[in-house]
């Protein structure tokens, strides 16, 4: 009896070492191009991503979960005016900010979710509310809300998301459209553009516990209509998370990953056909391309290999590298090295 009790212990400190290591990958969305920013703009962007990973490896590597770091670094990202998400999320067509956000807890599946809140400054931490609060998984417009009052949360005045940068491109988008509504020859997806608005953000982390999380903010598409809400608050399209496969989080329009059901399926083709993270992620993203839909998705396994894939000609990416110091990569030429 007292060998096989030593030998368990034996194991059990085995398997504490095996899961002694954390990761994490953050993304501030697909559909990037040089030229969209200045170089100001481009060097506050990488300081910002950085300053967000610094942020998640101190939350994991004092021992925090991999939910606390995915809350913590998004807030980060919801506060900044770079991002679309929180203080820089897009306008609809009716001048108005639309936020929607969803984390997942890949160690039981559970997951929270919140869709067109216009009053909640940092969504990602209402959508852990419904998670853990709820027994529900996505609330929207006012009914989120409600609930974001019953529990103790901070309302905004919707004045607080407005930057003149997004105003300047529903500005743009309007025009557009109005001229686009003149007698012309419509374009075919094929020839779309990736949108510049793209500034999604999310992050997945694995903890020293072992546990995966994902969790995803945006503000959606600018000039958006009808109460328009697109993947990233919808669990297994733009977000999903399970300690026996992966995490993911996704950014780009998100019809295409919708339909796709990309997050899971990413999920479900290592689970049923064996694949790794990254082939995977490769054949979810050329499934969308054939789609004609644009964007990436970032992803980590259960032993901590961080993964980006888009079909964009950037996706603002941030992750921690195998000495743990993060890494900043906007463009896709600057994905030379190998990812732990």
């Amino acid at each position: 009896m007292k060998v096989r009790v030593f030998a368990f212990a034996i194991a059990l400190f085995i398997a504490s070492i095996a899961r002694a290591d954390y990761a994490l990958i953050i993304h501030g969305g697909a559909g990037i191009e040089k030229g969209d920013f200045t170089p100001a703009e481009e060097n506050q962007i990488r300081e910002t991503m950085k300053q967000a990973a610094l942020k998640g490896k101190q939350v994991l590597s004092t021992g925090g979960t991999s939910l606390d770091a995915v809350e913590a670094v998004i807030r980060i990202l919801e506060d900044s005016p770079l991002f679309n998400a929180g203080k820089g999320a897009v306008f609809t067509n009716a001048g108005t900010n639309e936020l929607d956000a969803a984390i997942m807890d890949g160690s039981n599946l559970k997951a929270g979710a919140v869709a067109g809140v216009t009053h909640i400054k940092n969504p990602i931490s209402l959508a852990r509310l419904v998670m853990e609060k709820s027994k529900h998984v996505l609330l929207t417009r006012e009914g989120a809300e409600a609930f974001a009052k019953e529990n103790g949360v901070q309302l905004v005045d919707p004045k607080y998301f407005f930057t003149e940068r997004r105003w300047q491109q529903l500005e743009k988008a309007k025009a557009e459209e109005k001229e686009k509504s003149q007698p012309a020859p419509a374009p075919t997806p094929q020839t779309q553009q990736p949108r510049k608005e793209l500034g999604t953000v999310g992050v997945v982390a694995l903890d020293t516990h072992g546990n995966i999380a994902a969790g995803t903010s945006t503000g959606g598409l600018t000039n958006k209509r009808f109460g328009r809400v697109g993947d990233s608050p919808i669990i297994g399209a733009g977000t999903y998370a399970n300690n026996s496969t992966c995490g993911v989080s996704a950014s780009g329009t998100g019809e295409y990953f919708i339909r796709s059901v990309a997050a899971y399926d990413v999920s479900a083709l290592m689970e049923y056909k064996g694949l790794t993270v990254q082939q995977a992620a490769d054949q979810v993203i050329d499934k969308i391309t054939k789609m004609s839909g644009d964007g990436g998705l970032i992803a980590l396994d259960s032993k901590g290999h961080v993964i980006v894939r888009f079909n964009t000609p950037g996706m603002t990416t941030a992750y921690l590298d195998g000495n743990k110091n993060p890494v900043v990569h906007l463009y896709k030429e600057e994905f030379t090295e190998k990812m732990p």
